[in-house]
């Protein structure tokens, strides 16, 4: 066992050394050529929040590892050791994940805790690390069937981050397109320019984290258009940039929204369905602002 903590340590560590080396390299290249991808405050802001994340991610490793090492011992495939065993793990994890971010989208009182790594004007490597502080205390159970899946507690922390680190890698202006097959595959940074754009034609788009192909099955790719450049942010931007309303502004407009919403069931469907929808129709959902759209054009 210590001997696998040691080679995933040294994998992790290697990519960790190479996303820092590219974010200095970013830096200077944008500095350079004038480009204004970086903006001090927002730099900033980003480490703080990747800084919580890290923070609570420490202080519940332990509970996730108990509550994976206990599901392992039910586990319904076993596995022989190999290249076949994380293939299928890498596969199978990001599927998880793509759920997990469809559902941060579609939710708004998840999109509450997601929201973080949206509402940022800026986009460069250091945006993946804008983290969406609290998702560590739910996200174990999307992957928990995983271990019944009969892969490790361990490995499953370990590709996680692997994969994660391919998510941050995305946030990037620098790379237009890359070759057609890896653009089929897997998630690029112009398919994650869309995912973090507020063009209403890119909302709630390509939610794969390595693999492109889950938003291609189930209907939430979306290509990035020449003629239309992302525009980065939020449809509505928090008014202010203080720590404080960067975590939590999504909430206190929700604390707004439920005192007007009539009924439990409206104050519930406020929580449970997308951002925007309410039940007079006087705000919209990304799906009907596209709906409305359509019919207006035609």
């Amino acid at each position: 066992m210590s001997e696998l903590f040691g080679i995933h340590n040294q994998i992790l560590g290697f990519f960790t050394l190479l996303t820092a080396m590219l974010i200095v390299w970013e830096a200077i290249h944008s500095s350079r050529h004038q480009l204004h991808w970086y903006e001090r405050s927002d730099t900033f802001t980003n480490i703080y929040l990747t800084t919580l994340n890290i923070l609570l991610n420490l202080g519940i490793a332990g509970i996730q590892l108990a509550l994976f090492h206990w599901a392992f011992q039910f586990r319904i495939v076993h596995w022989e050791a190999g290249a076949m065993y994380f293939l299928a793990l890498v596969i199978a994890e990001d599927f998880l994940y793509y759920v997990l971010h469809v559902v941060d989208h579609y939710s708004r009182f998840f999109w509450a805790i997601h929201v973080t790594h949206h509402n940022s004007e800026q986009y460069n490597l250091t945006t993946g690390f804008r983290s969406s502080v609290f998702q560590p205390l739910y996200r174990m159970f999307y992957f928990l069937p995983l271990p019944f899946l009969g892969f490790e507690a361990v490995d499953v922390l370990f590709v996680y981050q692997l994969t994660q680190t391919w998510g941050i890698l995305v946030h990037t202006k620098s790379i237009n397109q890359l070759p057609r097959w890896i653009e089929y595959i897997f998630v690029t940074p112009s398919h994650h320019r869309v995912h973090h754009a507020s063009n209403l034609i890119y909302l709630d788009k390509n939610m794969g984290m390595m693999l492109i192909i889950w938003d291609r099955i189930f209907g939430t790719f979306q290509e990035e258009i020449p003629h239309e450049a992302p525009v980065f942010g939020l449809t509505k931007n928090p008014e202010h940039r203080g720590a404080f309303s960067i975590v939590f502004h999504e909430w206190l407009a929700i604390g707004k929204d439920l005192p007007r919403r009539k009924g439990l069931k409206n104050k519930v469907l406020t929580l449970i369905l997308p951002p925007g929808w309410s039940p007079d129709k006087s705000t919209l959902t990304a799906n009907e602002m596209r709906n409305l759209d359509k019919n207006q054009r035609e």
